[in-house]
């Protein structure tokens, strides 16, 4: 997919906090205190150890983190000139050197330089938004132009930022902003960029750099500095209030990275995760407010609010086409119950073919398990135990068949995904788990019983993902039931977060400071590694790795997992395969029974007036995205505008619908729902 060109590319980790807060801030130049040099030489040797990738810290390596520090600094390629790129080239292979003796020249020299040009950018961007805008222009705009490439001179940057500053004022005018009211807003917007690049810290950037080290590893393994990793913890204790979303920082974008289930935002079905947040409004009848460029605390203050009042959102996905349009989602505050987040199951009616069909549906929004409950041997709430007493009441009711909705799960619980298995088979292997050092352990359901063994569906998404897809996996690998829906995300790693004060904070300077050793003060002052030491394998050998699990019927979709599964990141750890353990094939589903199953699909979707326009949908929506050249004439792109909002009627049906709705606008679930009729009939 041609992405979105960035707006303003300043380079933030994963988890970037907002700087703190000073009176006056300075363009200054930037240094490395004695505590990062130390934490890099630590971080680079123990990774080198412990990672279960082993790597070597060579010519390789260092080429990597050079690349990958220049995108998160200028991603776009909107600030630095190819001399400016010639100049740096000279540390392209020093920098297996720098991190293991705690040289950080290289990154210093890099931020502080951009910050010299972002000032003067910031002056040229003033200028020109101090002058009416010329929308009956014939020029065109070439997003993807400097993709590959870094601009040869100052001109040509100023002619792409004409264009990119018009063509986000044309976007603006296109949603229904008012001329004098897009300049104050683009204003506003680039104020804000300069104040953030003003108020780096040397923190956020030896933070970033270390990023830049750890992705050139694995996309899940990263470091977080002290204050980072406290805001880290902080959030995820209070990520229980508001809207219940964790987001972060991506470019000039807010991003959604997780959906708790259970929450405000998870209650809607109507945003994913990787949703961009283009806009903040509070109330029914509040104005928006632009947050493009805004850090993350600056957007949590404004989306956060009392319970019972409505905020909406403006989001757009981050894989959509250029010029698509944002949704609009409205969302009322309430504190986010974890009773609320569990399965859900209910009984669907369908006729099929002049046939009347009971249908038991478990919708699981992830894994759960109260572990200190069951540690204290009291009553406990599971997943696994609340599935079963769906299955048992379903078995009363004497449905034909069960599907178990997985979309948009994206984990949780290993113990439960084991468990939850051993409801439709008899005891055996579920998943296998491999050590860096070679160690495989092959976790079993040890329970003979069975709950329910008629025909079974699992539906699945590009969103479904870890413990998801160990649970799909072993009901596939057991031929036990059959997989619908999209080629699941592919995550096959586990990771273990490592608190780096545990080894370089004397025990007597913590001591001294701290009576508490376990206080926050003293236990983050160097970060946290989070870092890769495991991978899943299935009980056939195969990797859930980047490959996730691949449905034995696919339904239409607009997205390929190389966009936004885990084979779409470039360090993601390789697919591979080990031994197989020894199961006891269930023969619920055959060779046969799929290829009639995708039979019967195929003659249903050539004669379905909704998958045939869902197709249409999907051909127009993958041109759109590939679309990497727009007109900046404002008839023009309203033209284009209005005959690209007809086109989206029948994707939107590929949203998740809520238990106990009406599900005629759910088309993965009535697909899913056709299919299982016919896995029904040949059983």
């Amino acid at each position: 997919m041609k992405r979105l060109i960035a707006l303003c590319s300043i380079a933030f980790s994963a988890f970037s906090v907002q700087a703190q807060e000073s009176p006056k801030y300075s363009y200054e130049d930037l240094e490395p205190s004695n505590t990062h040099k130390r934490v890099e030489q630590f971080a680079t040797q123990f990774l080198s150890n412990y990672h279960y990738q082993k790597f070597q810290v060579d010519d390789s390596l260092s080429s990597h983190v050079f690349d990958n520090l220049l995108q998160d600094v200028d991603r776009s390629h909107s600030y630095f000139t190819q001399a400016d790129i010639e100049e740096f080239e000279e540390y392209r292979f020093s920098l297996d050197d720098a991190l293991l003796t705690g040289d950080l020249e290289f990154p210093f020299m890099v931020y502080n330089k951009f910050r010299k040009i972002y000032k003067e950018r910031y002056e040229f961007i003033n200028e020109y938004l101090s002058k009416p805008f010329e929308f009956d222009t014939d020029a065109t705009f070439d997003m993807d132009k400097l993709d590959e490439r870094w601009a040869v001179s100052q001109e040509e940057l100023d002619d792409e930022w004409s264009k990119i500053l018009l063509s986000q004022a044309l976007n603006m005018k296109l949603s229904g902003s008012a001329d004098s009211s897009i300049a104050k807003t683009l204003k506003r917007r680039y104020e804000r960029y300069e104040t953030r690049v003003a108020k780096l810290r040397s923190e956020d950037v030896f933070q970033t750099y270390m990023n830049s080290f750890t992705e050139a590893i694995d996309p899940h393994t990263s470091y977080m500095i002290p204050s980072t990793a406290a805001q880290f913890n902080i959030d995820m204790s209070q990520s229980l209030e508001g809207i219940g979303a964790q987001l972060r920082n991506e470019d000039d974008y807010v991003m959604i990275v997780d959906i708790i289930p259970g929450g405000p935002l998870f209650k809607t079905q109507q945003a994913s995760k990787d949703d961009y947040i283009l806009g903040v409004a509070q109330g029914d009848d509040g104005e928006y407010q632009d947050i493009i460029g805004w850090l993350t605390d600056d957007a949590v203050k404004l989306i956060r609010g009392k319970k019972g009042t409505v905020v909406k959102l403006l989001l757009r996905a981050k894989d959509a086409p250029a010029n698509s349009e944002p949704r609009e989602v409205r969302i009322v505050r309430e504190k986010i119950k974890l009773e609320e987040a569990v399965a859900e199951g209910e009984v669907i009616e369908l006729e099929e073919d002049g046939e009347n069909y009971k249908l038991g549906v478990v919708d699981i929004p992830m894994f759960y398990r109260d572990f200190d409950g069951a540690r204290r041997g009291v009553d406990f709430q599971s997943t696994t135990k609340d599935v079963k007493k769906f299955l048992e009441d379903f078995n009363d009711q004497g449905v034909d068949g069960v599907i178990i909705d997985l979309r948009n799960n994206g984990g949780g619980s290993l113990t439960e995904a084991i468990n939850l298995t051993g409801l439709f088979i008899p005891k055996g292997p579920v998943v296998q788990r491999r050590t860096g050092r070679g160690r495989i352990d092959v976790e079993n359901d040890r329970d003979p019983s069975v709950t329910y063994d008629g025909p079974l569906l699992i539906l699945q998404n590009r969103y479904s993902a870890s413990a998801s897809e160990i649970f799909a996996g072993a009901i596939q690998d057991y031929n036990r039931g059959v997989i619908v829906g999209e080629q699941s995300f592919g995550k096959g790693t586990v990771q273990q977060l490592v608190n780096l004060d545990q080894f370089l904070l004397s025990p007597k300077v913590a001591s001294r400071n701290n009576p508490n050793v376990n206080g926050i003060e003293d236990r983050e002052r160097y970060g946290q590694l989070k870092l890769t030491t495991e991978k899943f394998y299935r009980i056939t050998g195969n990797s859930t790795q980047r490959k996730g699990v691949i449905p034995d019927i696919a339904l239409p979709s607009p997205w390929s997992s190389t966009e936004s599964g885990e084979s779409s990141r470039p360090t993601a750890l390789p697919y591979d395969e080990i031994k197989s353990s020894n199961f006891e094939d269930q023969k619920k589903i055959s060779s046969h029974m799929r290829r009639a199953l995708k039979s019967n699909f195929d003659s249903r979707f050539a004669e379905s007036e909704d998958l045939q326009t869902l197709q249409k949908e999907i051909e127009i929506y993958k041109a759109d995205k590939d679309q990497n050249e727009f007109s900046l004439n404002y008839d023009e792109r309203l033209k284009e505008k209005e005959e690209d909002e007809g086109n989206r009627t029948a994707i939107k049906k590929l949203r998740k619908t809520k238990t106990g709705d009406d599900h005629t606008d759910d088309l993965y679930l009535n697909e899913a729902s056709k299919i299982l009729t016919d896995l029904i009939r040949m059983s």
